[in-house]
């Protein structure tokens, strides 16, 4: 055990003392923030440009509905097209909408005219406008009294409350939407940590193979020891980055987000009804199963990626072998992300109990509430699978870690498993 320490030690030593460490610690909080923080400033940046659009009314119902609205200024013209298509007067107006007619002739039509690509937005309120204008005029061809009055006294917008229940009876509000977020910005977290420092153990497995440097170790190290050290130090590396990244990108948002965000809030929705949806998650949950479900993800996979890296003599060859082991990977991605719209469906149960993809897909299903019972069972089938795969790893990795030059198969591998050595 002392050696696997020595080993731990100096590994994370040196990795997190690498240049390339430091950088992407210290750079990914503020390149986060800043992925956050920028789209809400620009978009309460408001263009205050005025473009002045042209409205060509030829059945004269639908003029009075251009209002201006915005930095839309509409103005309305009876002209023919074609004057409108001479360079001054396309130089004046940013777009030209033409109606050709009574919209509720078939053969009438709304067309909108510009030199560059026209606005979404216009084309949208344009579309808006002109649906509300037909549909009054239809409700007033029936002749009903008061019917405007009518029409604006139906119109009513209903608020859906979601209330979560607790254990003792208690009750918290809830929202799908909030969960679905943590749940999928965990899950891609959890993926990209077991897929990033997994084939980092890999990579460092035949760097260290090919310079010769693991023929010295070995004379006073066994395989095994030197296996777990190399496992255990990158994951404590991972868990460091991680949580510099929590303190930084917390502290960053803390003095560069509140303005914006409180800014928002006013304009928004109510600020106590933010932290309501906040608070709704069990943070103190997420980041314990977090932890367990990275260190059972990370040690399944990885000392399987070590006994890759042990069985070849250059990254080249490593691809045969991790094709196999990057499809569950995949495959829990996909299926995390459509046990989103489904956290308690089948496909979500099955897939966060399989040891190869539980650890990102149950990480989607934390924040919407899981039985305490489906959690130990797939912890525990995760501990039971990663000792298994570390054990059969170490046999190949003990094995393949002095071979040179010959060229590892399927078969190989096989053999060196059923070595009783």
């Amino acid at each position: 055990m002392g050696k696997i320490n020595l080993i731990i030690r100096q590994e994370y030593k040196n990795r997190v003392a690498k240049k390339s460490f430091l950088l992407l610690t210290f750079l990914m909080p503020i390149l986060f923030v800043l992925l956050m923080l920028v789209p809400l400033w620009l978009s309460s940046i408001e263009d205050d440009k005025e473009q002045k659009i042209a409205v060509v009314d030829w059945s004269g119902k639908y003029a009075s509905c251009f209002v201006n609205e915005g930095h839309y200024v509409f103005e309305v013209i009876n002209e023919p097209l074609d004057t409108l298509k001479t360079d001054a007067k396309r130089a004046y107006y940013e777009a030209i909408i033409v109606i050709s007619g009574d919209l509720r002739l078939p053969n009438s039509s709304v067309t909108i005219y510009s030199e560059n690509q026209v606005n979404a937005d216009l084309k949208l309120w344009v579309q808006n406008v002109l649906e509300d204008k037909l549909q009054t005029d239809k409700l007033l061809s029936y002749d009903i009294p008061d019917i405007q009055e009518i029409i604006k006294n139906s119109k009513t917008a209903i608020t859906v409350a979601t209330v979560k229940w607790n254990n003792d009876g208690s009750e918290n509000v809830s929202s799908s939407e909030m969960a679905l977020i943590v749940g999928m910005a965990a899950t891609l977290l959890i993926y990209m940590f077991i897929f990033v420092y997994g084939s980092q153990v890999m990579n460092s497995v035949v760097q260290e193979k090919v310079n010769r440097i693991v023929e010295v170790m070995i004379c006073s190290v066994k395989p095994f020891e030197m296996m777990m050290g190399k496992i255990i130090s990158i994951a404590l590396v991972g868990l460091t980055q991680f949580a510099i990244w929590i303190i930084l990108t917390i502290a960053l948002f803390l003095i560069f987000g509140q303005p914006m965000e409180s800014s928002a809030m006013e304009t928004a929705t109510n600020p106590n009804t933010i932290y309501a949806l906040v608070s709704s998650i069990n943070w103190v949950e997420m980041l314990i199963y977090f932890v367990i479900y990275f260190i059972g993800g990370y040690l399944l996979y990885a000392s399987i990626f070590a006994a890759i890296g042990s069985a070849v003599d250059n990254e080249t060859d490593t691809q045969q072998f991790t094709l196999p082991i990057t499809i569950p990977i995949l495959f829990a991605m996909y299926a995390a992300i459509y046990s989103a719209q489904n956290p308690d469906g089948t496909l979500a149960f099955w897939c966060s109990m399989i040891p190869f993809t539980s650890p990102i897909v149950m990480m989607v299903r934390l924040p919407f509430g899981v039985p305490f019972w489906e959690k130990i069972i797939s912890i525990f089938l995760l501990v039971i699978s990663f000792v298994a795969t570390t054990w059969l790893s170490a046999k190949i990795y003990r094995t393949g870690i002095l071979m040179y030059g010959k060229k590892t198969s399927w078969k190989t591998l096989w053999t060196w498993l059923k070595n009783k050595n």
